[in-house]
């Protein structure tokens, strides 16, 4: 009899663990992060001996064995490499298409702006003389330098929100790092297989989650529950000691181009990122910059050749033609030296009157200025475009291999439903076992009276 009473008492513990589990399960379904619980159990078998018979096996009951949490560490490590991949591909796109939006081949570009520097040129050939002819070439010259300026200011911008975004990345790394190692220690005194050891792998699992959206790393799971990092990119290289965390630096160049260095162990070494968000920083910071240096050697080109051409002719006031523009630095000082049209260069030292003008066409063709311009923005959009096409690709496998861990370790309300049926009715039963238990009980009591 108390050995029913045991089977029954067993029954009940057990099945109303598995009943928590399956709660949590269900008020946990939308929370990022969580995997799955279940509740192992097995049977308890009791060994006796009894007079004049062999010792015999007889079923003691059930009990828990422990919690387990629904994971598959290969899905997760496909997961975890294909967020990587996905992060690099949308930076890139991201500020890629900041750097398009940045060079603005629209009516007030650097292009358009060039052609039409040259078109009142060509207008005023027609007749030197007139002031109004000469201002709106002037005008139109200031334009370009604008347009010059304009674009440099843009591209600067650029190039600091890229390493600014990039440095709340490489802050967040050294958090999760530094978190990472403190949870660590927490899961080494955590009883394994309970539910305490499994929420403390679920914060363990997405902190490795967001390092490896941000750079490229691999994540070994030791015999404890501890993690250790390690980058994928870089051979021996650890992200994560049992002495430390590593710390994570972003170095920034004069023309904005981004490098970072890992600090672990008292000794710093170089940390090459292959994938990742700050992959993709680094990256489109050496395109930007690439595409700043273009522009300012336009920018000194095209001061040079109008300088030059102007010093070729003769203005209105019978003087050889003084600069026209100048330009300290980069594209960003471009200005113009000028105000008064009269000094416009129109004339040829032969003196015809414009003389000077119709051999700009020349000076305009044979230094393929806007055939640079284009060619620049060309480079770009070729660039953006391929990275495009990387994102679509990079995100769609993140879906596929987040979707295949999530059939593993995510929550369908269904089976739990399920579940909570199963478990109710198996409550049920050994609350009904305890019950027969009680009334034999009080059956054989009420016989002996």
């Amino acid at each position: 009899m108390s050995d029913l009473l045991a089977i029954g008492s067993s029954g009940l513990s057990a099945y109303r663990n598995a009943l928590s589990a399956v709660g949590e399960n269900v008020a946990n379904a939308d929370t990022p992060g969580y995997s799955r619980r279940t509740v192992r159990m097995q049977a308890v078998d009791a060994t006796g001996s009894m007079p004049f018979y062999k010792d015999q096996v007889v079923f003691g009951g059930v009990e828990t064995v422990g919690v387990q949490r629904a994971w598959d560490e290969f899905k997760a490590a496909e997961a975890r490499q294909a967020d990587s991949a996905a992060g690099r591909a949308d930076t890139r796109q991201q500020w890629l298409g900041a750097v398009e939006s940045a060079l603005d081949d629209g009516p007030t570009g650097v292009g358009s702006t060039l052609t039409r520097f040259f078109a009142s040129a060509t207008t005023l050939a027609g007749d030197p003389g007139d002031p109004l002819k000469r201002s709106q070439m002037l005008t139109a010259l200031e334009d370009t330098t604008r347009a010059f300026r304009s674009t440099a200011d843009s591209l600067s911008r650029v190039s600091d929100g890229i390493a600014s975004a990039a440095k709340l990345d490489v802050d967040s790394v050294n958090a999760s790092l530094a978190a990472l190692y403190n949870l660590n220690g927490t899961i080494r005194t955590a009883s394994p297989g309970s539910s305490a050891r499994a929420s403390l792998e679920d914060q363990r699992d997405q902190l490795i989650d967001q390092l490896s959206q941000k750079l490229d790393i691999t994540a070994t799971i030791n015999g404890d529950g501890t993690v250790s990092l390690n980058s994928a990119s870089a051979s021996g290289v650890s992200l994560l000691q049992g002495t430390g965390p590593g710390f994570v630096t972003m170095n920034r160049a004069t023309d904005g181009r981004l490098a970072f260095t890992l600090s672990i162990g008292g000794s710093t070494t170089p940390l090459p990122v292959g994938s990742g968000t700050l992959s993709g920083y680094a990256d489109t910071a050496s395109q930007t910059a690439d595409r700043r240096a273009q522009l300012d050697a336009l920018g000194a080109d095209f001061v040079a050749t109008i300088n030059d051409w102007q010093a070729g002719g003769i203005d209105a006031n019978g003087n050889p033609g003084a600069d026209l523009l100048s330009q300290a630095g980069g594209a960003t000082t471009m200005q113009i030296a000028v105000a008064d049209p009269a000094l416009i260069a129109a004339a040829g030292t032969d003196g015809t009157a414009n003389g000077n003008l119709i051999a700009l066409d020349g000076v305009r063709a044979s230094a393929g200025l806007e055939d640079r311009w284009g060619g620049i923005v060309s480079q770009n959009a070729q660039v953006l475009a391929s990275a495009k096409s990387e994102a679509a690709a990079a995100d769609s496998w993140r879906d596929f291999s987040k979707a295949a861990l999530d059939g593993v370790s995510g929550v369908d309300l269904d089976r739990e439903a399920a579940d909570l049926l199963r478990y109710q009715q198996a409550y049920s039963a050994s609350a009904r076992i305890i019950q027969v238990a009680r009334e034999t009980v009080q059956s054989l009591f009420d016989a002996l009276r």
